[in-house]
């Protein structure tokens, strides 16, 4: 299991995050200066150096709820608030759009590709805001130092490493059932014809050579597909043509339905005490280190519904595919940032409870939820 997976899943999913942000945002029209905000907040919190530093130290993914918590503080690093049946709806379109991109992937390495388009259009949304800028480009330059020296079998195992990671999400995204790449079980259908991956032969033809390797004899098969050459590499640099265009922005404000997703998904858990410990100083360590800005006490935050009603996203999670178009409401009121800490207390709490009362060497969050308290 490769142990350089965590960078990458929170830019590709913050990325994700992003895009669909701004497309309600867009959307709803939602004030240009409450857009900023919006991206600004989230994006300086999630390309801040201190968090970047700890997403870069070599550690292991651990389980979606980790993931979903830090996210959730992430994006709440904005004026912006999402209740938990939104935030739910959110993780899982972020999760089946990188599952799918990574399936896609042409080579292993153009992961890193990927990571770099979601890199690039986050720098685009927040290109009238220079420091922001600045962060997004000096981890952009961390992240080309870190993985660009890497080798092929590496960047195989952090593929593996990922897909092993998402095989038991199997959400439906209404987007990806009308463009037919999902079939109604959750799961991906995936073409057999395109482009090949750049530096690999077309299939349907088998050369023979002789003892001094010379060619002597050519031999076509029907490869059951219809491929063609890749054009050129993509741009492995700071900027430059990425080719793919997995990774870029596949929302627009003209399908906001199609962001749908059923609530069909299949989770693996772990519930053993020592891998919770280990997300819970994961969570203490990640969230240590974000510093997001935060805005003047007279400033209030807004909601902003993935349904249409409260009720509607209560009841979502036993439905099927909606028919009516979502993201219609947007509420705006003041709130305090009190859902993470509550939620992180309610699981620490569980943790305590399944240790025998004999042991003190751990205090099962006490210091993480300190912590949060200080934020």
């Amino acid at each position: 299991m490769s142990m350089r997976t965590l960078p990458l899943v929170f830019i590709n999913l913050g990325g994700e995050m992003l895009y669909i942000l701004d497309q309600r945002l867009q959307a709803l029209n939602t004030s240009e200066d409450n857009s900023e905000k919006v991206m600004n907040g989230i994006v300086g919190a999630m390309f801040s150096k201190d968090f970047m530093d700890e997403l870069l130290k070599p550690q292991q993914l651990y389980s979606h709820r980790t993931l979903k918590t830090v996210l959730t503080r992430i994006a709440h690093a904005s004026i912006m608030r999402l209740n938990p049946a939104s935030m739910d709806r959110l993780y899982e379109l972020m999760v089946m759009a990188f599952k799918y991109q990574i399936f896609l992937c042409p080579r292993p390495k153009d992961l890193l590709l990927i990571t770099y388009n979601h890199i690039d259009t986050i720098r685009e949304l927040v290109k009238d805001t220079p420091v922001v800028v600045n962060q997004v480009d000096e981890t952009h330059r961390k992240i080309i130092e870190v993985y660009s020296s890497l080798p092929e079998g590496e960047f195989q195992l952090l593929r593996q490493t990922l897909l092993i990671f998402f095989q038991d999400m199997h959400v439906r995204v209404s987007l990806f059932l009308k463009i037919q790449v999902q079939n109604p079980n959750g799961r991906f259908a995936l073409s057999t014809s395109g482009p090949v991956p750049h530096g690999i032969d077309v299939p349907g033809l088998i050369r023979t050579f002789d003892g001094k390797g010379r060619e002597v004899r050519r031999t076509e098969f029907p490869s059951g597909g219809s491929y063609s050459s890749s054009v050129r590499e993509g741009c492995f640099e700071l900027h430059g043509d990425r080719v793919i265009r997995l990774g870029m922005d596949m929302y627009t404000v003209n399908h906001p339905e199609e962001t749908h997703t059923s609530k069909d998904t299949f989770v693996k858990t772990d519930n053993t005490n020592l891998l919770a410990k280990e997300e819970l100083n994961l969570l203490a360590r990640l969230m240590g280190s974000m510093k997001a800005e935060k805005e003047p006490k007279a400033e209030t935050g807004f909601w902003i519904n993935l349904f249409t009603t409260d009720q509607e996203e209560e009841e979502a999670g036993a439905s099927g595919l909606a028919e009516e178009p979502l993201f219609e409401v947007i509420n705006i009121q003041a709130m305090q940032d009190e859902q993470v800490t509550t939620e992180l207390a309610r699981i620490a709490g569980q943790f305590a409870e399944e240790e025998p009362p004999g042991n003190l060497t751990s205090s099962k969050g006490d210091d993480l939820l300190a912590m949060m308290d200080d934020l």
